[in-house]
């Protein structure tokens, strides 16, 4: 009986050491994080020296991997505003603008990055008399690639149409560039998500923000992305993720507090998101 307790008691032990093993193995492989923060920066209004320092403090804190602009100005007396921003944050740029390079004030969108850039296009959209364009960088994320687009959309409320043309010239600069990478599409839309301009984009894209807040609609004004003190409640500044490939991983409303001057960091709120990569395709056995 000692002889057959003892072979017991040490298969005990042993199946409970390899319980620890079996989980680890069964512990599904999650792919990378990666954080973007998503702000238009209102060019040069509203006293931009003392709006910058509030706009560099957030983005200090938050550290993204990613930022991307839109009413980005550069002008004579004004250096490029995410070129300001990305040599104070120690970050690569790119910016778009209808402009040309020779003309001293240049207006349009920027990515800054603090990972490694791999490509980037821009493209301008129709209709051309807008002076619309939409930006791309794909960005190294460790081992894996991830395509980042910038744009920001006609503004009238009734310019639904414009949008609507607007988001088609997207969707075909995205399918020219994309390249089988993971992609996101960031920046300030003029339309909530959920609008019909922007449903050719919705059918590919999930809305970040809005997959983690369902229950926003109960309080416009603590999910606005419009400046409260300048307009009506409404989430226009959005992050929207490749469906079933980039997971939101969390979304949040910033810099949507003044100083104690008074001053506002800009006329729209901002946007960070965390999300997550695909897992790594396993290999065949």
């Amino acid at each position: 009986m000692r002889a057959i307790f003892g072979i017991r008691r040490t298969f005990c032990l042993i199946a409970l050491a390899l319980i620890p093993l079996a989980a680890i193995a069964k512990k599904p492989v999650r792919g990378p994080e990666i954080s973007l923060v998503t702000l238009n920066l209102y060019h040069d209004k509203a006293d931009w020296p003392k709006r910058l320092p509030l706009i560099l403090a957030e983005l200090r804190r938050l550290n993204p991997d990613v930022i991307t602009l839109q009413e980005v100005i550069g002008r004579e007396n004004l250096r490029n505003q995410a070129q300001t921003l990305a040599d104070e944050l120690g970050y690569e740029y790119a910016f778009s603008s209808v402009d040309p390079e020779s003309q001293p004030q240049r207006y349009g969108n920027a990515i800054l990055t603090r990972r490694p850039i791999l490509a980037q296009h821009w493209t301008r959209l129709e209709p051309l008399d807008d002076s619309r364009t939409a930006l791309h960088l794909r960005i190294a994320v460790g081992d894996r690639t991830l395509n980042v687009y910038t744009t920001h959309l006609h503004w009238t409320d009734g310019g639904g149409a414009i949008r609507q043309r607007q988001v088609a010239d997207l969707m075909r600069f995205i399918a020219d560039t994309a390249d089988g990478a993971p992609s996101l599409v960031a920046g300030d839309f003029n339309a909530v998500a959920a609008a019909p301009e922007l449903k050719a984009l919705t059918e590919g894209f999930a809305d970040a923000y809005g997959a983690l807040h369902p229950n926003e609609a109960a309080d416009p004004k603590a999910n606005s992305t419009l400046n409260l003190s300048y307009y009506p409640p409404k989430r226009i500044d959005h992050v929207f993720l490749q469906r079933g490939v980039l997971v939101p991983e969390s979304a949040t409303v910033i810099l949507n507090r003044p100083d104690s001057e008074g001053h506002w960091p800009s006329d729209h709120y901002g946007v960070a998101v965390r999300l997550r990569l695909p897992p790594p395709a396993r290999s065949a056995d």
